[in-house]
């Protein structure tokens, strides 16, 4: 234990000896939370706006003024032609088209059924189905309104009235929702670059053939290299936790002895792939294009940005060996919906296993020599 300690002294004099360190373990994830939480969002709040109106009439003025007095819509004005509208759109000056027929007002009254055209650019196809679902509310409004207008009696006495409610998140908003997921990135990117590089900055200083001749034991090696960035990774969660709450006012909702319970678990897990990279390169670069390869595939497939439920069955599959997955599901959990252990102890085992597996590894793959 002596000697587990006097690596862990040596550990953290190195970290806290380089100045260009602090910052990057401490300062940057925080201005990272700050930027992603507000930036990384599917919602679609400025959906600019064009109108067609070849009617000119009362009704084609009220369905404007419905788009253009939405919070989802800026109304960017009419276009003379469709074609001018078309070649807005292609400038990428406009999002959407809205096309109003002629004589629209004219059917309506008479009891034909008018036409009206959107036209979205739908290069980002969920962006496209965003806004195609905006404007077809907007439209159905429109439409519900009409029906009341010329019959008020038609809609007294439906016989099922839905009223929605919200859990975990009632003002649906999505930093709520993205927060918790980016917690965890922060976290694993910081515990995994800086693991998976310690021991090749060892390497390359040429300090690990010292090392290598003295009789500490490959597990003791490897506990003072992990249990530093350990902590250092449980701090910077907890800085994250503090940011949630005191800016975005997101509490932590169920037990915070649980969470960190579990990140404590998650942590080994990533650490040990650090290190595990670590043992198989030579070099810092070669260190970082592995681990950032590791990771862009780990966090794309965690279900941070994207559900998992809608990748592909090979995909699903796949995260079965991806730790990140199960901590974002975690994490969101404990953090929004209050949940015990109970309602993810599977998730949780398998880091357990995931996290002893590795650092097993991690173990005997490095190479001593005495």
């Amino acid at each position: 234990m002596r000697i587990i300690l006097y690596i862990l002294q040596k550990e953290f004099i190195q970290v806290f000896r380089d100045k260009t360190m602090l910052p990057i373990i401490f300062v940057i994830p925080i201005f990272q939370l700050l930027i992603l939480s507000y930036t990384a969002t599917f919602e679609i709040k400025n959906v600019n706006l064009a109108v067609v109106d070849h009617d000119k009439s009362v009704m084609s003025s009220k369905i404007i003024s419905k788009f253009s007095g939405s919070a989802f819509f800026n109304f960017k004005g009419n276009a003379t032609t469709y074609d001018e509208a078309v070649l807005s759109l292609k400038r990428s000056e406009i999002d959407q088209i809205l096309v109003i027929e002629q004589n629209f007002e004219k059917n309506l009254r008479s009891g034909q059924s008018p036409h009206i055209q959107i036209a979205t650019n739908a290069i980002n196809g969920s962006a496209a189905s965003l806004m195609s679902a905006y404007a077809s509310s907007i439209i159905a409004d429109f439409n519900r309104e009409i029906i009341v207008d010329e019959n008020p009696t038609a809609n007294v006495g439906l016989p099922i009235n839905a009223q929605p409610t919200f859990w975990y998140n009632p003002e649906l908003n999505y930093i709520t929702y993205m927060v918790p997921g980016i917690l965890v990135l922060l976290v694993t990117v910081i515990g995994m670059f800086l693991s998976g590089m310690n021991l090749v900055k060892e390497k390359e200083m040429g300090t690990i053939e010292q090392i290598n001749v003295t009789p500490i034991k490959k597990y003791q090696f490897i506990t003072g290299k992990l249990v530093p960035f350990w902590i250092i990774a449980n701090v910077d969660l907890a800085i994250g936790l503090l940011i949630a709450y005191f800016v975005f006012s997101i509490p932590v909702v169920g037990s915070l002895p649980l969470l960190f319970g579990v990140s404590s678990v998650y942590l080994v897990a990533v650490l040990s792939l650090g290190l595990l990279v670590s043992t198989m390169t030579n070099t810092m670069q070669q260190s970082m294009f592995i681990s950032w390869f590791l990771l862009v595939i780990f966090i794309m497939m965690s279900g941070l940005f994207t559900p998992v439920e809608s990748m592909p069955q090979w995909a699903q599959n796949i995260n079965y060996i991806n730790p990140v997955a199960y901590f974002i599901k975690i994490n969101r959990m404990i953090m929004l919906k209050g949940s015990g252990f109970a309602d993810f102890h599977k998730e949780f085992y398998m880091l357990l296993v995931y996290a002893v597996s590795v650092l097993s590894f991690a173990i005997m793959r490095y190479r001593k020599r005495v």
